[in-house]
């Protein structure tokens, strides 16, 4: 006689042999993931009635769209909304806290991405160039680059790993962090180097690069923009901000001016590639790569899955210069419309958008400027902490802890770190100073929130959205000693000397509003408004594609994406 325990099995192995995962049978040939750097929420449909068919239009149209999503961690950042993008983790688990970091083992504030173990395969395409608009470059000090700083496996790593290293990873970006973070560790990243006009990678993917990227190279890709401009693609007055070419807050970047046409000159200016970053030009250099790669390494063209991540950045620079309520915010978003139209496109000629899982989300939102906001009676507006040191308030602090030398070691949004003097003393009750700064800088004009490290270890704090996006950024060997929230729509804009419209990195919705859309691969359109969060994206894949969870995720399948 058989007892009812030793059966008990069968109910489950029916359900599993009947019950297949979702795509088991005819898993994609490629997934394309597109990231559009500060591509906040409302902005793919802000101006939708004059987007094109084959863009914007197409995803939202044909695939599935979740209205709200989120990133669901306190500093919107570049590196940080990237990796999250990738892993599935938040900050605390993928250990990107912020675009830069003060290391306390090494004394100098890190870059996220910089590794000096691997240097450049292209000599001389340093990071000089891309230190003029992207003051975060300024903290390498070298030009070595890899993903060795992320702390978990990506989807891309899983994917790799699922398929014994056949399947393909390919990542491309003009940033460099943007192309490294997607690519994982186990793919290949490329990025533009605006030192060299052309783009590059590490020792740490290739000992030498392929053919086909010699090639691109060699043709000098930056150069089809000499001699031309960025001009608008309709008529001004069919803009809604049409009226609005020249405003006091937008940012003069070496010449390259507040107002349509804006010239990159003849190809000769140490700026000429600057320039053309600040422009939809960056997202065609970043596109007309990218199919390139997408032919020369063959994806897509067999029974194993690949993987292609496609970064664009423009609307990021764009935003930070002019801001995104601006005639070339809104013009850059029809040009990206464009941009996406010829990818997909291109994709669904090579692959069949059929046959390619297509993700489209961002790495964070951003706010409008001040300036803009002012003038509809919204308030807003700058923060300076270089003024803190010198604060009386901080002053007294220093007095009544007997501190000799400086309180502050540097302040590396958003984190305050205390000076070695300070962490090394064995004298000084280290809470109750971090208690004390907390207090004063609660009274600072913009300051909407401070936390200290003490109370984030513990853990005693209100359970409230924005604790938990604090929470979720903080990793207790990257970050500092307090994490400070401005106040809505309030934020720096001055980066050791270049002042910007407008700046991300805060856990209001501007910056953690952006768009999740899932499309190709026979899914259905959909309209999806319950809340939603960024890390459910690298799990989604996972589930689709039968891999492990990447090492540190934390988020949920998307069940209309996953259970198609």
């Amino acid at each position: 006689m058989t007892s009812r325990s030793s059966l008990g099995w069968l109910p489950l192995l029916v359900v599993l042999l009947f019950t297949a995962p979702a795509g088991a049978e005819e898993k994609p040939r490629l997934v394309l993931q597109i990231t559009v750097d500060q591509l906040r929420g409302d902005l793919p449909t802000r101006y939708y009635d004059r987007l094109g068919d084959g863009g914007f239009r197409y995803l939202w149209e044909n695939g599935i769209v979740y209205r709200n999503a989120h990133h669901a961690h306190a500093n919107t950042e570049t590196i940080v909304g990237h990796a999250t993008l990738a892993t599935g983790a938040h900050p605390s688990g993928h250990g990107m806290v912020g675009n830069i970091w003060f290391d306390r083992e090494t004394g100098f504030t890190t870059y996220n991405v910089e590794d000096p173990n691997y240097r450049l395969l292209t000599e001389g395409a340093d990071v000089d160039a891309d230190a003029e608009i992207d003051p975060t470059q300024r903290a390498a000090r070298s030009e070595g680059r890899s993903p060795a700083a992320i702390l978990v496996s990506t989807f891309s790593d899983e994917l790799r790993s699922n398929t014994g290293g056949a399947a393909k990873v390919i990542g491309v970006s003009v940033k460099d962090r943007g192309a490294i973070s997607l690519a994982g560790h186990a793919g290949t990243a490329y990025w533009f180097s605006k030192a060299g006009g052309e783009f590059v990678t590490s020792t740490y993917y290739l000992k030498s690069y392929p053919d086909w990227v010699v090639e691109f190279n060699a043709k000098k890709p930056a150069q089809q923009f000499a001699n031309t401009s960025w001009n608008l693609l309709h008529d001004q007055d069919s803009y809604l901000f049409g009226d609005s070419d020249d405003r006091a807050w937008e940012t003069d970047v070496a010449g390259f001016g507040r107002v349509f046409p804006h010239s990159f000159g003849n190809g000769s200016s140490r700026y000429f590639t600057t320039w053309l970053t600040l422009s939809p030009a960056g997202d065609r250099l970043v596109l007309d790569f990218a199919k390139r790669a997408l032919v020369e390494e063959e994806l897509g063209t067999d029974s194993v899955t690949d993987y292609l991540s496609v970064s664009f950045s423009s609307t990021d620079y764009v935003g930070h210069v002019f801001g995104p309520s601006s005639l070339e915010g809104e013009d850059n978003i029809l040009q990206l419309d464009r941009t996406l139209a010829d990818l997909l496109a291109f994709v669904d000629e090579t692959v069949g958008l059929a046959n390619t899982l297509v993700v489209l989300s961002a790495d964070h939102g951003g706010p409008d400027t001040p300036g803009y906001l002012n003038a509809l009676g919204i308030p807003a507006g700058y923060v300076n902490p270089d003024s803190w040191e010198k604060d009386a308030a901080l002053e007294r602090i220093k007095d009544q802890f007997e501190l000799s030398g400086d309180l502050i070691e540097t302040y590396d949004h958003p984190y305050l770190y205390f000076s070695a003097d300070v962490k090394n003393s064995t004298r000084i009750d280290h809470e109750a100073l971090e208690a004390a700064v907390v207090e004063e800088l609660l009274k600072f004009p913009g300051v909407s929130l401070a936390v200290s490290s003490s109370a984030l270890r513990k853990g005693n704090l209100p359970d409230t959205d924005l604790m938990r996006a604090v929470i979720n950024n903080f990793h207790p060997k990257r970050s500092g000693d307090v994490f400070i929230v401005f106040e809505p729509n309030w934020f720096i804009n001055d980066f050791d000397g270049l002042t910007v419209a407008s700046t991300h990195g805060s856990p209001w919705s501007y910056d953690t509003h952006v768009p999740i859309v899932f499309a190709g691969a026979g899914l259905k359109p959909m309209l999806v408004d319950r809340r939603v969060h960024t890390v459910d994206i690298a799990p989604t894949l996972s589930t689709i594609l039968g891999t492990k969870l990447p090492s540190g995720s934390v988020g949920e399948p998307l069940i209309e994406v996953s259970t198609k």
